[in-house]
This record gives C-alpha cells, structure tokens and sequence, in this order.
C-alpha cells in the first residue's frame, strides 16, 4: 500500500532529508562505552599467592543461535570465544580449572546446538584446560522430572558430555551412576580444591552420591556448583531463596563445612548471598547468568581470583567477545567489563582459619603473583576501541524528527494532558486513522474506569520529540482498555507485502508483576489466526495476527505472520527488558531478505525472526493500543505507557526513525541587503527557505553590539512550503550593520548566518543665515568684509556666522532622528502551519 496524501484539513509537514547519523550504534540512552584503555600496572611489591577460577554461565543462546545468527554475521560465537580466550591466558591468569554451570544448548533435542557447544568445549579438551559441566533444564529432554527418573541412555548429555568424556581431564574423580553429575580436584597454589557439579533437579540418590564424595574426601575444600541454587529478585540486586537452593542446601550445605563457595546460574541477572553453616562458617552462594542480556549474554563470564595470602575472593566479570568484535559493529551494550554491584566484588576470606576445621594443614603458596583481576582486565581493555558516540541529539521541540516517506499512521500525544474519554481523539497526523476510546461498559473488561487512562507529558522517552504518552493504569487479564481505529480507517486494510516498519516507545509501570501483566500488549493488529488460514498450533492459534508485548519474563515479545498466513507464525524475542524504564522498539520486515528483525534502542536483538515477508492481516480489523486481542476480544492490558507509535510500508534504516532528529542544515538565506543603502531607506528585507515550522531568529551579531547596529529580536516561522520572511523597520539608523538569522526548533538550533550592510549618513541640512549687527570699528550691516578680513576672533574662534552653530547643529540632528524613531515600525511576517 503506498503512502496517501495528506488531507487537506490536517497539519502536515513536508519531508526533509536526513544527514544525521542513527542509534545503530547502541542504546541511546546507555552510558558510553568504555574506550580503549589499559589499567594501571600492579606495583612490583603487590605480590600474593593467587590464581584464578573461571565461571562460564548459561551458554544455551550461543549454542542455538551459532549458525544462523553468530556465524554469519560474526564468523564465530560468544562460546567458542570464551574457550579461545581462556585457554590462550590460562597462563596469564594462573587459571588451572574453570566451572560451567548448566544449560550449554538450548533445546536438548537439536543436534546442531550440541555441535556448537562440542566445538566450544573441545578448544578446553585439547588445550588440556580442565573443566566439570553440567546439566541445566535446558539440557535435558524432561526438565519435569527429577534426575533418576531421565531415561539417560537417551539424553544427549550423556553422549556429548558425559562420564566418558569427562574422564579424559587430569582432574576427573567420578560420576554418579547417571553420568549427570561429577566431581574433579584440581591443584592450585600447592592446595587441593573440589568442584562437585551436581545435576538440575537432583534427585535424592544424587545427592546420597554427592554426600559420598564428601565423605570420601574429608578433607578438600569444596566449590559447589548446580544450575539452579539462588535466584535474584525484581530489583536485580537482592538475593531469593528457592525450593531447589533450600532442599540442597538443607541436604548437603549446611552440614558439610567442605563447602565454602556455590554458583549457579538459570535464573536471570546477577546477585549473590552468605550463609552460616551448622559449623559457624560462612558460605558464599553466586548467582552468575546473562542469557537474557544483549545477543544471548554478550559473552560474560566470570573470573574469579583468590589470593590466598591476603585473605579474599575478587569477581570480575568480563567479555571476551565483546573486545573481539569488529568495532563498527559495536553498540552501546558492548561494555568489556561489568562494574555492578554483583559482577565486580571482593569479600575476605581468611582461608586458612576458614578451612581449620576440616584442613589444618592448608597454607598459601608462595606469594609471587601480581594482582590477577588487574591483569584480566589490562588484557581485556588492551587496544580495545569502543563504538563511535551516539550523534542523537534530544529533541528542540515536537516538530524534531525525521518524517519518513511511506508513512501510514503517525499516532502522538502532545497537547492531550489528562484523562482519555470517550470524546478524547488521538490524532494521527500522517493520515485518516484517528484513535478513540472504547466507552469500558461496552467492552468485557473487568472494573476498568475511564480515568485507568490518561495522557502525561512528564515521563517520557528522551529522544521521542512528542514528548507525551498515554499510560494505562492497574492493568491486568482482565482489567483492560484501549485506543482503536475506526472501523474505516484506511490503515485496517494496509497491505505491508512491501515490508513495513513499526516503531513505538513503551515503559512497563514499576510495579509490574508477572502474573498480572505477563505476556499482554503494546500495541496489535486485530483479528482471528484461525480465520485466515493459519494452520492450528497448540498456542495463539485464535490469537491476532501481529501483536507486540512482553512476556512473563519481561521480554518483548512481536509475533506476527507471513503474507502468506498458511506458513504460521514468526517471533521475535528481546532480552529481559527493565521496567520504570522507557524503550524505544524498531521492528523491521524486509521481504528481500525475508526478515523481521527487532531493535531494542537501536540495538538489534538475538532471536530475531527468519523466512518471513510481508504481513496477513484478517480484513475488516482495527489496530489497536493499549492490550491483546484473542477469541475475537480484547484482553491482558498493558500496564504502563505507550509513547508516539508510527507505522510505515516499508522497511527502513535507523537513519529515518523517530530517535532522529529533523534535518536542519537547509537553512538558506536567499535575499537580504547588502552594501551601503540609501540614507531614506525604510525597511530591510530577509528571506530564504527553511524546515517547515522552524523558528527564524534575526540578531545582532555577537561582534556588532554597538548602539548603530540595534537591529535584532525579530522571529518568524518558516511556511509549509519551506519559505520565511523576516521584514524590519525598526533601528536602521545610519552606519554599519551586522545581523545574524538563524533557524530552530526550539533549544536545537544551527549555526547562523551572518548579514552585513551599511545606511548612508543623511546630508547635512542647510543653515540658515541672518545679518550680523554692526560691531564699533567694523562693518556696518548689509556690508561684506574686505578682502583678506581676518574669519576668527583673535581667540581663534570661528567667526559668528547669525545663529549660534553649537546649538543649532545638534537641534538639527535631534530632529532628524526623532522624525526617524517615530515613524518607524517592525513588520514581521509570520507564516504558521495551517490546521484546518
């Protein structure tokens, strides 16, 4: 469908060229990368006995999207960089083991995810760099079930990484009978450590084994690892207990004073916790997982130094892959290292008094190692050059943004502060598709009121010009509203076959809870799947066909379906996106390529969507905002804000979205005076063209400021046609003048354009002459001097000419210049956009 033509009774502005750079290089709103850097050189006397342990968590993302995300975009995968990078600083880092902690691939049954691991991992195998590995969920056929009840003949962890391969390590003790779990020692500083590795959703008899191997080995400190222990609450920060970290550590933790140390990963985020043991003892817990960060975990992993001699234990969390990429490449999430309360600590840990109980002959090592975190980060920051900085610029004013040819809907908010009624109409200001209010008694909502909705204007995204949004309040399932097309709305019938781009801003409310507002809606195309042939799926089959919202794990979620409805569905997933904070969503289609792709402020997500292009839509239904529509009616309400939201029928470029602003640079001034003008001149004239409703301002320039030059203050608009004049007749006294015009939109403007020109001096009037009275010994009146008379009185005065020249000179002037400051005036010719 093609772009229609504005209506003549609505406010329209004339497209402008784009040369601002986009937000493809990252989130706008992020802090900026670091740059390239290295950090300061230990000093020579900071020498301890120290090495490191290596923490990969969950890799499941890597390993899915390996060969049709990373390879080709990148030539490698997050996985196998993290394994390069280990094993090429093992020396480096003094690293003689590393731990990874569940979920390796992301759906057990496909083969190609544990190939993707296997030629991860094998990078540690052939290195001869040990490791213990795990099941997660992910990893296993049936997560519903506990470990014995698997038929683990047939689960592929077993073949990939099973107790046959783990007894090729150095560091191999055993395997539980159902070669799920398993145990290694490793050496360190002269000291024998443990990692126990216990399966997901151990099973009784696994943790019996596990209690063996304790028993077996009395007297070896124990670092625990399984896939789920601790999780992290909404806040991302505070720890939580779960069924599984109490079971186990009721079990075997609290009783087992061995185990000083835990990680784990599967639950989202990073946190960590200490606990006393029935000894007395502490027992730190780490939570370590990145999946649902930028590109599945960006690579993070975590490197632990211990330094035996000063007592503590030092996290840094880095990225290998993040150093690695190409640099324009690089967005705004590509930070190498993580700085966050719980990605970069220390604790003490007096060692030897830690493990008295159990080990009284430990001792450090000798005390020869610099400070190991310093050197992980000095080589991850070694060269590293961040991404370019972000060219947006905040919005002057509402008109500062890229319009963008194909334009079908273009919804805003601005100047509708206040409750949502039934009267409330948001304008679309690209064409005929007017949102309203359904009245909540005509709708199947549950205890809804008109004033659940409202448009506020002082939260907003900081790069949409609108600078409004509508916010839905106490929402849920069913406590729902919206704002919809009308039912003749061109926009219901769009045929985005062509491809298409819809961008909106979204902010989920502070006290947005999963069970509430899981999986509801931002914004949807209405409609029946089951209706226009989508083959039956278990889900969504009677859902609508397109429909951006967020899931229960606060992902945003667009599902949506090809022209050709019958191939079903496709998703697209982001990261775990934060509330009380405000996002800007691009989402693509380019039925070129047959892709959808998603960016999450101008950032493209992992798990975009493949083998689709173009739109099915079910005829005769509306778009709406505001909540889903399944079973032919609405439901599951967004609880938060939508800001401006625009659709547009092609696929487009950062470069046109609304995180741009407006071309400026075709500023032009075009006519003004120039040279000296007549000493009579009455008025000046300025004019050029300009960006449609940009404000022209006339001043003094910054160098002219004397009295003369006091031209200045004048303002215009420039017209929809991209004209503007600026005539003055105000302060064009004689002399030299300078003025500087420049064009804004609101407190974003471009550098101005300077005007220099002169006004004659007026002539002289004449002066009037009387005869001089006779003065004694001189001429009589009515007689002229003789010839060579003296002009000048013996003082050298000039002679008396009848009138007193040193006051009528300056009478003279006054009233020249009080005829001109009388009659003068400033015109200012204002042209304004037309609405209606």
């Amino acid at each position: 469908m093609s772009s229609r033509l504005p209506s003549a009774s609505r406010t329209r502005r004339t497209a402008a060229a784009l040369t601002v750079a986009g937000l493809a290089a990252g989130l706008a709103v992020a802090a900026p990368a670091t740059t390239a850097a290295t950090a300061a050189v230990p000093p020579a006397e900071d020498l301890a006995s120290r090495f490191t342990l290596a923490v990969l968590p969950d890799t499941q993302f890597y390993s899915r999207y390996s060969a049709d995300q990373f390879l080709p975009r990148y030539g490698t995968d997050p996985f196998a960089t993290q394994t390069e990078w280990l094993t090429a600083h093992a020396d480096d880092l003094r690293i003689p083991f590393t731990l990874h902690l569940g979920d390796i691939v992301d759906r057990a049954g496909v083969e190609a995810e544990w190939r993707a691991a296997d030629n991860a991992m094998r990078t540690m195998d052939e290195a001869a760099a040990p490791y213990s590995i795990l099941p997660g969920n992910h990893d296993v056929l049936n997560s519903g079930v506990r470990d014995d009840q698997l038929d683990v003949a047939n689960e592929p962890f077993t073949r990939w990484f099973g107790a046959t391969r783990a007894a090729k390590q150095s560091t191999y003790g055993g395997s539980d009978p159902l070669g799920l779990s398993q145990f290694h020692i490793f050496e360190a500083e002269g000291q024998r450590f443990m990692s126990l590795a216990v399966a997901w959703n151990a099973s009784d008899a696994t943790l019996a084994w596990a209690q063996s191997v304790l028993d077996a080995h009395p007297d070896v400190p124990v670092i625990l690892t399984s896939h789920a222990l601790i999780n992290v609450a909404a806040d991302q920060t505070s720890p939580i207990e779960t069924g599984d970290s109490q079971r186990v550590w009721d079990r075997l933790i609290r009783g087992n004073d061995q185990i000083f140390l835990t990680f784990n990963g599967h639950f989202h985020g990073a946190t960590r916790q200490v606990k006393q043991n029935d000894f007395g003892h502490d027992v730190h817990q780490v939570l370590m997982d990145y999946q649902m960060a930028y590109e599945g975990g960006n690579g993070y992993l975590g490197l632990v130094e211990f330094d035996l001699t000063n007592g503590s234990l030092s996290l840094e969390t880095g990225s290998p892959w993040v150093v690695q990429k190409p640099q324009d490449s690089l967005t705004s999430y590509d930070q190498p290292l993580l700085d966050g309360e719980h990605q970069r600590f220390t604790v003490p840990i007096d060692f030897r008094e830690r493990f008295a109980g159990f080990a009284p002959g430990f001792t450090a090592g000798s005390a020869d190692e610099p400070k190991l975190t310093d050197a992980a980060r000095a080589i991850l920051l070694d060269g590293f050059e961040g991404p370019d900085p972000i060219s947006t610029e905040a919005p002057g004013n509402e008109l500062d943004f890229v319009e963008a040819e194909g334009t079908l809907a273009h919804w805003r908010f601005n100047g509708q502060d206040g409750v949502v009624d039934g009267d409330t109409v948001i304008e679309d200001i690209a064409g005929d598709n007017d949102l309203t209010r359904p009245d909540p008694a005509d709708t199947n909502a549950v205890g809804t009121l008109w004033e659940d909705v409202t448009v506020q204007s002082s939260d907003v995204h900081g790069y949409s010009s609108d600078a409004a949004a509508v916010c839905f309040d106490d929402s849920s399932g069913s406590r729902f509203r919206y704002l919809t097309t009308g039912p003749d709305a061109p926009i219901n019938e769009a045929d985005l076959s062509q491809g298409y781009t819809i961008e909106t801003f979204v902010k989920m409310d502070a006290d947005w809870n999963a069970s509430d507002n899981g999986w509801s809606k931002a914004l949807t195309r209405t409609g029946n799947r089951s209706k226009i042939g989508v083959p039956q799926t278990r889900w969504d089959w009677t859902a609508s066909p397109t429909a951006l919202g967020i899931s229960n794990l606060r992902e945003f979620q667009y599902t949506s379906l090809d022209a050709d409805a019958t191939l079903g569905d496709r998703v697209n997933w982001s990261g775990e996106i934060m509330v009380d904070q405000w996002q800007h969503v691009a989402i693509v289609n380019d039925p070129t390529s047959r892709t959808t792709t998603m960016y999450v402020d101008g950032a493209p997500v992992l798990r975009n969507a493949t083998n689709v292009g173009g739109m099915a839509w079910h005829e005769g239904h509306s778009w709406i905002l505001g909540a889903d529509w399944t079973d032919d009616a609405a439901r599951n309400g967004w609880h938060g804000c939508i800001g401006e939201t625009r659709i547009i029928d092609r696929p487009t470029t950062p470069d046109e979205w609304l995180t741009q602003r407006a071309d400026l640079t075709g500023f032009e001034v075009r006519e003004a005076p120039s040279g000296e003008l007549a000493a009579d001149a009455s008025s000046v004239r300025f004019a050029g063209v300009g960006f449609p409703g940009a404000e022209v301002r006339l001043a003094p320039a910054a160098a002219s400021m004397a009295a003369r030059a006091d031209l200045g203050g004048a303002v215009t608009a420039v017209a929809a046609d991209g004209s503007w004049e600026i005539v003055v007749t105000s302060g064009l006294t004689a002399g030299d003048h300078a003025v500087e015009l420049s064009q804004a939109l609101g407190a974003r403007t471009v550098a101005p354009q300077r005007v220099a020109f002169a006004i004659a001096a007026p002539a002289p009037a004449p002066v009037p002459t009387t005869p001089a009275p006779a003065v004694p010994g001189g001429t009589v009146p009515g007689e002229t001097a003789p010839t060579g008379a003296p002009a000048a009185d013996v003082d050298g005065s000039l002679a008396a000419t009848g009138g007193d020249s040193g006051l009528m000179m300056p009478l003279a002037v006054a009233a020249s210049v009080l005829t001109v400051l009388g009659g003068v005036l400033l015109t200012l010719r204002r042209r304004r956009i037309a609405r209606g």
